[in-house]
């Protein structure tokens, strides 16, 4: 089978996000299909571009990357426009690569645009992959506010829907949300993954010699308003007030409020903030963590969020603090792997912080609790599987 998948944010473990595309298309060439990843140059990718287009092969995965560069720390507009730009130009791709099965992988919403392409004008089978659930977490967040603008989103939004031949959401709680508003579309759920070979890795290197030795717990990602970051830097200023020191925070990273932490945190000897780094060296980082803590703004569409470092943390044996009460709250619950605490509360995230810095029995409990669920439920093998599984079925 012939499948083209478009996707803005491409990466391999040598990069700093999320390996969702690569990890899945390497396991679908690897059982014998042809997979083109259709993407552009984004700024936490480790891949590059000469030219407006390169040709790239990555172990069996042809990669057409359109030199746009994404990047979160753009204005509002020049990111609408580099969204835009990167769905035109995919059009020749949606119109002349030959295909059986095309999945278009949203947000933004723009990227649905080549996918509606190739089912209208070329009858190819069409997937539309929900990693958020757009337009509703940007109107919700407020980053929409122009009401011709929303009206356009959520009819954009209802054609994808209506139009995919699957609807592949990357949460639980993603796929409730469309199937309650289209409820006779095709939707299944296939989460973010984690890759335990890479994070079984064996190694005594260690990037961060500032935190050698230290009891901290970890935040990796976007470091802004929507990562609730203000929080972790809340949390540090009380653990100090309470005398615990000992305990750190460490943020690992980019992002909008990136410089005001920094700015705010130059005399707080247990806050940390670090640039990015490639995944294959942050894994040793995660793995010595106390707790990976993922906070998020207090709103209901962040509850159906679905983020690469829940897996990864679980994958490395580490407890998860989080903050959203949706199915990843339910999750943790079932799986006994951490806790959920308050978005606004950093009292309650410092004594949970403060019980597994004291405690390394139970920290050590919570964490094998963690990999054992994520083993059994969110290994790429098994996932990537159940999603090409699904795709096949649409085809016979």
């Amino acid at each position: 089978m012939k499948i083209v998948y478009f996707y803005q944010y491409f990466t391999t473990p040598k990069g700093s996000y999320g390996t969702r595309v690569y990890e899945f298309t390497k396991e679908w060439v690897k059982a014998g299909h042809d997979v083109t990843v259709v993407t552009s140059v984004y700024s936490k990718s480790d891949i590059k571009a000469k030219g407006l287009i390169n040709n790239q092969e990555i172990e069996g995965i042809k990669l057409k990357i359109i030199n746009v560069l994404i990047d979160n720390k753009q204005p509002t507009l020049k990111r609408i426009y580099t969204f835009l730009l990167y769905s035109i130009l995919s059009l020749y791709y949606a119109l002349t690569l030959k295909a059986d099965v095309v999945i278009a992988s949203s947000g933004p919403i723009t990227v649905g645009l080549p996918g509606l392409f190739a089912k209208w004008f070329r009858r190819k089978k069409f997937v539309f992959e929900v990693r958020d659930l757009w337009p509703e977490a940007p109107i919700e967040l407020g980053i929409i506010n122009n009401k011709l603008i929303k009206l356009m989103s959520y009819k954009f939004e209802k054609t994808c829907y209506n139009n995919a031949d699957l609807i592949v959401a990357l949460s639980p709680g993603m796929k409730d949300n469309i199937k309650q508003r289209f409820p006779y579309t095709n939707t299944i759920s296939v989460t973010n993954s984690a890759n335990f070979q890479l994070f079984s890795t064996k190694n005594n290197f260690f990037p961060l010699k500032e935190i050698i030795g230290k009891k901290y717990a970890i935040y990796t990602g976007n470091i802004g308003m929507v990562n609730n970051s203000l929080l972790l830097y809340k949390t540090s200023l009380l653990l100090k007030q309470m005398g615990r020191n000992d305990i750190h925070i460490v943020l690992i990273g980019d992002g909008q409020q990136k410089k005001d932490l920094l700015e705010k945190s130059k005399n707080l000897v247990n806050f940390h903030v670090f640039d990015l780094m490639p995944k294959n060296q942050l894994i040793y980082v995660i793995k010595n963590a106390i707790a990976s803590v993922i906070p998020l703004k207090d709103t209901p569409v962040l509850n159906t969020s679905s983020p690469n470092k829940l897996f990864e943390s679980m994958a490395a044996s580490v407890p998860i603090i989080q903050t959203t009460t949706g199915w990843i709250k339910e999750m943790i619950e079932k799986s006994k792997s951490g806790y959920t605490v308050s978005p606004n509360d950093e009292k309650e995230l410092a004594n949970k912080l403060i019980l597994l810095a004291d405690d390394p029995d139970l920290q050590k409990k919570l964490g094998h609790n963690a990999y054992e669920y994520a083993e059994k439920n969110f290994n790429k093998e098994y996932l990537s599987k159940k999603m090409l599984e699904n795709i096949l079925a649409i085809t016979k």
